[in-house]
């Protein structure tokens, strides 16, 4: 069975630990909504970027946690104005 991971990275790459600590993910569903309920706190605790692998393989990445760069990022800070 494939186990879907996040890797949280600083804005020039290098990896950190995140804010949330994120459980392992069995589907990339799971994974992405994951990552669509934490974001801000990932992002508020020093991660600019993430990557999503499948065990050892980089399926996309890095996409980044800030507002301006992210469709999903805007949606929910229009809702908080």
């Amino acid at each position: 069975m494939a186990a879907w991971t996040w890797r949280f990275e600083t804005a020039d790459g290098a990896e950190v630990q995140p804010a949330v600590q994120p459980e392992e993910f069995t589907t990339q569903g799971d994974a992405e909504s994951w990552i669509g309920e934490y974001w801000q706190q990932l992002k508020e605790g020093g991660a600019d970027q993430v990557r999503l692998f499948e065990d050892a393989t980089e399926i996309y990445g890095p996409m980044s946690l800030h507002a301006e760069e992210a469709g999903s990022a805007e949606e929910a800070e229009a809702s908080e104005a």
